[in-house]
């Protein structure tokens, strides 16, 4: 029988200015998302509505308030996005991670956006949030699969 031996090497606490700087280095990394997510609220990326939309779906969060309505123009063959926009009311977070959304997903095939997770869209965020705010951030994702499933249900029958 075979035993292998623990290791017996000490643990080492981390060099406390290591630590400091590895602080310094998030605190630094949160205040850019947060910076950049006061960007797309003030700035929103493809803000607004689309006549003669293919897909428009509109949903909202009861608990906060905030609403969402998303517009999808696709393509010829009805497999790409072409054209995007969001419109609604709501807070920092609902509507700045709408807009970092959809500026991801514009061009994209709606295969790519059915493909799309929680936390695709929490990582596009980049700061911690409290699950009410999770729910905030994930209200575009939630509209936006909704309108391309029931698109997809609509016409592949």
């Amino acid at each position: 029988m075979i035993t292998r031996r623990r290791s017996t090497l000490p643990i080492q606490n981390p060099n406390p200015k290591s630590q400091s700087k590895i602080r310094n280095l998030k605190s630094k990394m949160e205040d850019l998302y947060r910076d950049n997510l006061l960007d797309h609220y003030e700035n929103p990326r493809h803000h607004g509505t689309i006549e003669h939309a293919d897909i428009s779906h509109e949903e909202s969060n009861p608990l906060c308030g905030d609403k969402i309505r998303i517009d999808v123009k696709l393509s010829d063959d009805g497999t790409r996005i072409d054209e995007i926009a969001f419109s609604g009311d709501g807070c920092i977070i609902s509507q700045a991670a709408a807009s970092m959304l959809l500026e991801d997903v514009a061009g994209k095939s709606l295969a790519d956006v059915q493909q799309l997770e929680r936390q695709d869209v929490l990582d596009m965020v980049g700061v911690p949030l409290t699950a009410a705010r999770v729910k905030c951030a994930l209200l575009g994702l939630k509209v936006l699969k909704a309108g391309v499933y029931q698109y997809l249900v609509d016409h592949l029958h």
